[in-house]
């Protein structure tokens, strides 16, 4: 459920609508809202988490200062679940944000949540029970952390042994230096095929999700058609994950296509930014709270992973928690972006 906090600033006295048309002649109530983050459910019902996930990619040329700002800016915020990789910035972005979390004595590790990836290697995917033994070690190093609330398999390994896997997960989960697992970029029979080794569920899968890049829903929707939406990328995966207690995080939530960049304001998308537009304006609110709201509007509670080092645009993000778009506007946006309805 999403709450609000409305507080009356001040009430507008008569003279001072003198100087406007008729029919703004009434009393004004201006209003500043504070808004608490919207909630899901990690897996199956194992605990509540933000449905704003921070994603840390682009962090790692933040200095320590910056990263502390950062980190503050969105624990105000009611964002307390951070996404990493151990690839993002080669590292940096787990060094720098670990440095700047162990020297502020106001954070403390129990009050956040911690995801890293693991699994990418420079030419070769790993998910060897030797690398991910190995990649956790230097994740848990560079984050100054004892443990990782969620380790992910960020890509899946042609090579995989799953039996390996396990053996790595049980090392990992009775050592206390893991406390949940999942997958990242993994379709149902990959996930079914290391769940029938791994003792552990499985309880996330993070995969690229935005409005035009939703073959997720399309696949599902255009069914017994001949069009580019009906072909099946990804094994009907939202409902796979639905019906497994498998949380879906979406990543790069406001990318194009074939990785052309950001959707908003683009001139391959005019339709889409239109009526972006007249909702934001309607909900007054910006752009890129609409399109996060439009994630967020989705019945799978996905819970949407940001992508910015900008806490203005973290912000804005955070605010779709505020909105919940109606039936026809969900629709007209994923209309807007080219996708048809049979």
């Amino acid at each position: 459920m999403v709450k609000s906090i409305t507080i009356i600033i001040s009430l507008l006295p008569d003279f001072f609508h003198t100087c406007f048309t008729e029919k703004f002649r009434e009393y004004q109530i201006i209003t500043k809202e504070i808004f608490i983050m919207r909630e899901t459910i990690l897996g199956n019902h194992l605990q509540k988490i933000p449905s704003i996930a921070v994603g840390c990619m682009r962090l790692s040329e933040k200095s320590k200062e910056e990263m502390n700002h950062f980190i503050h800016s969105a624990l105000e915020q009611g964002a307390y679940f951070f996404d990493h990789a151990d690839i993002y910035g080669s590292g940096m972005s787990e060094t720098v944000f670990g440095d700047a979390f162990a020297s502020d004595p106001s954070l403390h590790r129990e009050d956040v949540l911690i995801q890293s990836k693991c699994g990418i290697r420079q030419g070769c995917y790993d998910l060897s029970k030797e690398h991910i033994l190995e990649s956790v070690d230097g994740i848990l190093k560079r984050l100054q952390t004892d443990y990782l609330d969620l380790l992910l398999l960020h890509r899946p390994d042609a090579l995989v042994e799953p039996e390996e896997v396990a053996a790595a997960f049980d090392v990992l989960f009775e050592s206390g230096k893991v406390r949940h697992f999942g997958v990242s970029n993994h379709k149902p029979m990959q996930i079914a095929l290391l769940q029938k080794y791994v003792c552990q569920p499985l309880v996330v899968n993070q995969v690229q999700f935005s409005i035009p890049v939703s073959n997720l829903v399309a696949n599902g929707m255009e069914v017994n058609m001949e069009t580019p939406g009906s072909i099946d990328h990804d094994g009907s995966l939202l409902d796979y994950c639905r019906l497994h207690d498998i949380t879906l995080q979406a990543w790069s939530p406001f990318q194009m296509p074939s990785w052309k960049g950001c959707f908003l304001g683009s001139d391959e998308y005019p339709e889409l930014n239109q009526k972006i537009r007249v909702l934001a304006e309607k909900y007054g609110v910006s752009d890129t709270t609409i399109a996060a709201a439009w994630i967020l509007r989705h019945p799978a509670n996905i819970q949407l992973v940001t992508g910015t080092a900008s806490e203005k645009r973290l912000k804005e993000i955070i605010a779709a928690c505020n909105i919940t778009l109606t039936r026809e506007e969900w629709y007209e946006l994923y209309l807007a972006a080219g996708h048809p309805l049979p």
